[in-house]
């Protein structure tokens, strides 16, 4: 089926709105969902696409310029500079040791030299999109392994350089002014100016971050149209991207690089509000096409080949990966995840093995297969990390307490309740740290690998498990358990699992943490009686001391914001209720709103008129407070 380059994306965009979807449902990364769904509307299956996915797939590469340049954002130039060595340590020897043993393994099944060393070298790269967006999903750029991927993918954009100039040496093939293999300015240069291009590179974007981008950002905010600011952000990224592959860089390197000289700028939240809607869709179009142009004909001519190298390409990558990470004493469950990771070869492959062939090094129909490996690869990676989450890692980590020996949660204290907390972060470590200073013990379940071992170092009975499987809550003692405290981030896990601990164990009584309102009538309305809005009490304290300089007495500060608080926590379970119908809702709220303001100025009146004097020896203006 032919079909417009308008009706591709349209396609492609439907089919990642219904497919990722279903795979977050089923515990699947949502690359997963996007690359299933290419592969469905791909030629080979409903043959929805036209000729036209190639040109998509080159098209949505700016998902991964954009996601980058977000990262650069956050990255400021003093931890950048901080990170080179780790950078060089890990990325170099990544790539030597996979060219190396990739080369021989092609060399031993009778490859021709400038053949193997070719294929070796672009299969040396990883997905900056599938490692960046898995670390995105499961929040852990912060840990060792993320750390590490980051790393290395930096180190493989700057090697993109040297490959360029290095594949037409291997072929000893001579650019003629009629060939139309890329022309960049690197190739133009002597051999000797070749090696200076990323110095030249990062030169150009300080100045241009220093004496360009600020100002021309400054000069489009002073006209205060949103689209403008837009199509600023847009312009900045797209023109960096393509001086960058003029020069000779990596276009992704170049935008991660000009993010970063923008990092300290007062654009930058601006920048990242603008891009970060463009950057998910691109992603989204990116991975969809890379499984629409599987070609399974190919694969299917000899399944064997390309399976046998595909193995043999994970395998290699896997064990160099691995063999870094512990090298450079990242601990066993961190260097999996890092292996596992980046064991695919990246999309960047895909224009490689095309100017390689280009190059004469590769003919036609080993242009297809290895192109037919890449793709595949990068669907399996997903799998793999799952499988690494739920099955490999656990056995690393003490993923929960041996039911008849580990679990004592009390520690010989019968008359203790039995609480577990879902959950170690910000919010959850606080809890669990103020019932460790009144020597109250609790379970911990926390799916951070990093964070359980550093908190078992410190005394805390944490565990590396994910609570939304039953078999971990009942390990941890869920049957036995009288108070189930759930303090994670993601507001869906924290429902997910109020729900399934309800259903299966409704003696339970559940704490748990919610974001808002919203998040407060939901739980309400599903039974669940404790609930602790994160930013209540926070908000309540500042108001405190607002009224207090405003001239009112902390204690009459204090006590209205306390009375407020009970006022408040009552409207919720009453609005709980009537949230199904908005006109109700909307009267109710009005109503109580009106009922607040009197509770409290009466309140407040009856306070003032009261006669303090001489009735408490302590001096409101000077009292002290605790800080928050």
């Amino acid at each position: 089926m032919e079909s417009s380059l308008a009706m591709n994306t349209l396609l492609f965009l439907g089919v990642a709105i219904i497919m990722v979807p279903l795979a977050r449902k089923f515990g699947l990364s949502s690359v997963i969902g996007y690359i299933l769904g290419g592969i469905i509307i791909g030629p080979y299956v409903l043959r929805l696409t036209g000729k036209d996915v190639n040109d998509i797939m080159h098209a949505s590469e700016f998902g991964v310029i954009m996601l980058l340049f977000l990262v650069g954002l956050e990255l400021e130039p003093r931890k950048f500079w901080e990170m080179r060595k780790k950078i060089m340590g890990l990325g170099l020897t990544q790539m030597l040791l996979t060219i190396s043993l990739l080369f021989l393994v092609f060399i031993s099944a009778g490859w021709r030299i400038d053949k193997a060393i070719a294929i070796a070298i672009c299969f040396a790269l990883s997905s900056t999109a599938i490692v960046l967006q898995t670390l995105q999903e499961k929040n852990n750029f912060k840990t060792m392994a993320g750390e590490a991927s980051f790393s290395t993918l930096l180190f493989q954009d700057i090697a993109v350089i040297p490959i360029l100039a290095i594949l037409p040496i291997i072929a000893n093939y001579k650019a003629s002014h009629h060939d139309n293999e890329i022309q960049i300015i690197i190739q133009k240069l002597p051999e000797w100016l070749q090696a200076g291009t990323v110095i030249l590179g990062v030169a150009i974007l300080i100045l241009l971050g220093r004496y360009v981008f600020v100002p021309f950002l400054r000069y489009v905010s002073k006209s205060g149209m949103t689209e403008l600011l837009t199509a600023s952000s847009l312009f900045l990224v797209i023109g960096v991207s393509e001086l960058m592959a003029a020069i000779g860089l990596s276009p992704a390197l170049g935008a991660f690089l000009a993010g970063v000289m923008l990092a300290n700028s007062e654009f930058r939240h601006e920048l990242e509000a603008q891009i970060n809607p463009f950057k998910g869709l691109l992603l989204a179009v990116f991975f969809v096409s890379v499984g629409s142009t599987i070609n399974f004909n190919i694969i299917q001519q000899d399944p064997l080949f390309i399976f046998s190298t595909v193995f043999a390409v994970l395998a290699i990558k896997f064990m160099v990966l691995y063999a870094i990470g512990k090298f450079f004493k990242i601990d066993t469950p961190q260097s999996l995840f890092y292996a596992f990771a980046l064991s695919q070869v990246g999309e960047f492959a895909f224009v490689l093995i095309n100017y390689a062939s280009d190059l004469y090094l590769l003919s036609p129909e080993l242009n297809a297969q290895m192109m037919a490996v890449t793709a595949i690869t990068m669907c399996i990676t997903p799998i793999l990390l799952i499988i690494n989450d739920r099955f490999i890692t656990p056995k690393f980590i003490k993923e929960i307490p041996d039911e008849d020996n580990d679990f004592n949660i009390l520690d010989n204290n019968v008359s203790q309740k039995k609480i577990i907390i879902v959950g170690f972060g910000h919010f959850g470590s606080t809890v669990g740290r103020l019932l460790k200073a009144n020597k109250i013990s609790a379970t911990v379940l926390d799916r951070d690998s990093d964070r359980v071992k550093l908190l078992r170092s410190n005394g805390f009975k944490v565990y590396y498990g994910d609570a939304t499987r039953i078999p971990v809550l009942r390990a941890a003692g869920i049957e036995d358990a009288e108070i189930l405290v759930l303090c994670l981030d993601d507001r869906d896990d924290n429902k997910f699992i109020a729900d399934l601990v309800r259903e299966h164990y409704p003696k339970v009584r559940i704490f748990v943490r919610a974001k808002n309102r919203i998040d407060a009538y939901d739980y309400l309305n599903n039974g669940i009686e404790n609930i602790y809005r994160e930013t209540l009490g926070t908000a309540v304290d500042m108001a405190v001391d607002v009224l207090h300089e405003t001239g009112m007495r902390k204690y009459a500060a204090r006590r209205l914001g306390q009375r407020f608080m009970a006022i408040d926590k009552a409207s919720i379970r009453r609005l709980a209720k009537a949230r199904g119908d908005d006109e109700i809702l909307k009267f109710t709220t009005k109503e109580f709103l009106q009922r607040e303001e009197e509770l409290l100025a009466y309140d407040n009146l009856n306070f003032d008129n009261r006669d303090w004097e001489g009735s408490s020896s302590v001096d409101d203006d000077n009292d002290e407070e605790t800080p928050n």
